[in-house]
């Protein structure tokens, strides 16, 4: 799943359509069906924005066009003529570019998605008090590693970000809220703040024990365990020896 620095930087290309009347075209009949194309072609795009993993298109009118990416979608910023291949769920058309979406499995006039997340990750500055507010009001049992990834607490957050922020400050994914302090919370939060927007500015990244299950901790040289995390059972991984507290067996 594109995760929150991905979609900053999806965003960022697509600002130079900002500020031009914009043909609309919705080529698949999935989100033909939805209508967008004939509601905002024509009209003036007034500016893009990243919040977690959704980018808001707002048009004038008071139209907010909604976009998350889930696994497979991707935006592309092509010239306007450029030849566009395959069956795009949208293309927005500017007098120079064309920001074309494949794959975009939500795509709506949002209907307040938007107010209902935490705040952004991505943020300057970044709201760090909102987000430990948040957090602390759910359920101290309920684990840090499975807490980072709800987006109603924290937006943009995702797994490769959690696993290595909670690795970078030595905490346990499977730790409960209850056990984990506010520094550490905050510790934690600013780690993935400054690793992610270091990849939107285009820092090259390398991860520690992302994905390198039975590799040796490049800390301590324990082999990293998976297991998977929350509701949706996202891998995680985490070293047993430098993160030290509850693993998945007790938590």
């Amino acid at each position: 799943m594109p995760e929150g620095d991905a979609i900053h930087r999806a965003a960022r290309r697509l600002q130079v359509l900002v500020g031009q009347e914009l043909e609309v075209e919705a080529p698949h009949p999935r989100a033909a069906v939805k209508q967008l194309a004939p509601k905002l072609d024509g009209r003036r795009l007034e500016s893009v924005e990243a919040i977690g993993k959704n980018i808001l298109f707002r048009f004038e009118g008071g139209l907010v066009l909604r976009s998350h990416l889930r696994m497979s979608g991707r935006w592309r910023v092509l010239d306007r003529d450029a030849p566009v291949f395959g069956t795009p769920w949208l293309v927005l058309k500017g007098e120079d570019h064309a920001g074309v979406l494949w794959n975009g499995p939500v795509l709506e006039l949002d209907r307040g998605v938007a107010r209902r997340l935490g705040p952004d990750i991505l943020a300057e500055p970044p709201d760090y008090d909102g987000m430990v507010e948040r957090i602390r009001r759910e359920d101290s049992r309920r684990q840090i590693g499975d807490a980072l990834l709800d987006q109603r607490l924290v937006s943009g957050i995702g797994n490769i970000w959690k696993v290595e922020s909670l690795w970078t400050q030595r905490i346990s994914p499977w730790r409960r809220l209850g056990d984990v302090s506010e520094e550490e919370l905050r510790a934690v939060l600013s780690t993935a703040h400054d690793v992610m927007r270091a990849r939107v500015e285009g820092v090259p990244f390398r991860a520690a024990i992302y994905r390198r299950k039975g590799h040796m901790c490049p800390r301590c040289g324990t082999p990293v365990e998976a297991w998977p995390q929350g509701d949706d059972a996202r891998m995680t991984y985490w070293c047993p020896t430098c993160q030290k507290g509850e693993g998945p067996a007790t938590a």
